[in-house]
Formats: C-alpha cells, sequence, structure tokens
C-alpha cells in the first residue's frame, strides 16, 4: 500500500500524518465551538490546547517507545519519526490528562466540567485518526480469509490494505474507528438532554471507550506487551473501572447538572 498522499520532491505528506492532523484538527474545532457556549475563558482555552496538543503528542510517542524498548534502542534514529506511526491512545490520553489536571487546578477551573466538553472531540478524533493506521496498516488483527473480507461487503481498497505480511488481516482499525464514530453520536444525543450531572459524559467516554477497546485487543495481532498481558486491555480495564466509579460519585455527591457556564473552584 502506498502510504504517501502527496510527494513534492524531497517534501512528502503521509496519509498517516494526513489523518493525524485531520483527527486533531476536528477535535479542535467542536472544542472550541462547545466551549464558546459554556464561556470558557479564550487564554484558558488556547493554551489548554496547544499545550495540550503537544503534551499528548509526546506522550502517546513515549508510551510507545516504552513497549518497545528493545528496538529503539537499537534504533534510536527512529524515536522521533512519528510520521511512521508509533502513537499510542492511550498514552496521548493519559498524559493530556496529567497536564489537564494541573492546569486546571492552577487556573481554579472545573476540571470535570471541561472534560465533558473535550471527551467529545476526543472520540471523533481516535475514529478519524484510525485511518492513519490503515494507510500505515498497523492496528490490524488476526490472520483471516479473502473470502471472510469479502464477506464484510468492504471497499476492495480496504480489502487490498489488509494484505500485510503475506497474509490477510482482520480490519481492526475499522471495527474500532465505526465504534467510536458510534461513541461520539451517543454523547452528542446524551449532552443534548442536559440531563447529565456533571462528569457523567465523561465517566461514559471511559467505559464506552474502555469496552470497545478491550474487546477489539482480543482481536489484534499487533498490541503492546508487557509479558504475557496485552497493555491497553490492562489501560481499558482501568478506563471501565474509573468511568463507573466517576459516574457513580458525580451521582452521590449530587452534582449540579450540566450547567450553561463554567464555574470556577
Amino acid at each position: 500500500m502506498n502510504d504517501v498522499m502527496l510527494n513534492l520532491g524531497i517534501f512528502q505528506i503521509k496519509w498517516y500524518s494526513f489523518f493525524i492532523f485531520l483527527a486533531m484538527l476536528t477535535a479542535c474545532l467542536i472544542i472550541f465551538k462547545e466551549s464558546k457556549k459554556k464561556n470558557v475563558p479564550d487564554n484558558y482555552l488556547t493554551n489548554l490546547i496547544f499545550y495540550g496538543l503537544i503534551i499528548g503528542i509526546l506522550g502517546a510517542r513515549l508510551y510507545y517507545v516504552i513497549f518497545n524498548l528493545d528496538y529503539y534502542l537499537n534504533n534510536p534514529s527512529q524515536i522521533f519519526a512519528i510520521w511512521n506511526g508509533g502513537l499510542a491512545i492511550h498514552g496521548g490520553l493519559i498524559s493530556a490528562l496529567i497536564f489537564l489536571m494541573i492546569y486546571s487546578r492552577k487556573n481554579k477551573i472545573n476540571i470535570l466540567q471541561i472534560l465533558d466538553i473535550i471527551v467529545v472531540g476526543v472520540i471523533i478524533a481516535q475514529a478519524i485518526g484510525r485511518w492513519g493506521n490503515f494507510f500505515n496498516q498497523e492496528a490490524y488483527g488476526n490472520i483471516i480469509s479473502l473470502q471472510a473480507l469479502k464477506n464484510m461487503h468492504l471497499p476492495k481498497f480496504i480489502i487490498d490494505g489488509m494484505y500485510i505480511s503475506g497474509s490477510y488481516r482482520e480490519p481492526t482499525f475499522l471495527y474500532e474507528s465505526i465504534c467510536s464514530l458510534i461513541g461520539f453520536i451517543l454523547l452528542l444525543i446524551l449532552r443534548a438532554t442536559k440531563k447529565l450531572k456533571t462528569g457523567q459524559l465523561t465517566a461514559i467516554y471511559l467505559i464506552w471507550y474502555g469496552i470497545v477497546r478491550f474487546g477489539i485487543e482480543t482481536l489484534r495481532s499487533d498490541s503492546l506487551m508487557l509479558g504475557q498481558i496485552k497493555v491497553a486491555q490492562l489501560v481499558s480495564l482501568l478506563f471501565v473501572i474509573s468511568g463507573i466509579a466517576l459516574f457513580i460519585y458525580s451521582y452521590i455527591k449530587k452534582k449540579k447538572y450540566c450547567l450553561d457556564k463554567i464555574v470556577t473552584n
């Protein structure tokens, strides 16, 4: 598969880079639009998005490198070659969350309200970004037959793209992309009802994505490993537990329903 979208001599734009950029741009537009409705301070939001993206990308790469340490110790020049792939979603989410908690606390902004805004942009970004994995031939599943792929009624270019290392593979990237899109629609519907309490939209995101990712990892054959354990399944389980705990916490504490304006702590 040709992973180059645009070739201008010595300058190339790869499909992976394009979809990662498109994912980030889409997330930013959605977050900015909702933030305006909630009267989030402009300076706070601009800095949050700018530094959050940088830290998220660095965290996603560091996470991937750590769990492929032997390869990168032998090939140190590849550590920063993110255009070749190797950005772990969980690493990006965790690092960006840590920054968000520190930055929001410093600015006395309610963290859960900000998260309720951000998760809607994050999940659609995940849906888009997985297509970058497709063109990089990453995030694929176990070996299956050509007929099995045809039975899914997939477009020919996807079937052709699933021919990796001499075998046809299950399109797990597509499963996650579709599930993330469904999750995006679900969050939009729930947000529109205005009946969720502060933090519960974030909780639903954690539970939804945690379950989806845990299930998909059972089909993947290129997962990051910690011994015999798939790291993504372990983190996904923590996501689900955290989401359930946050949902219950929001209910018991009788937090105010999602407000029209962001409040300070």
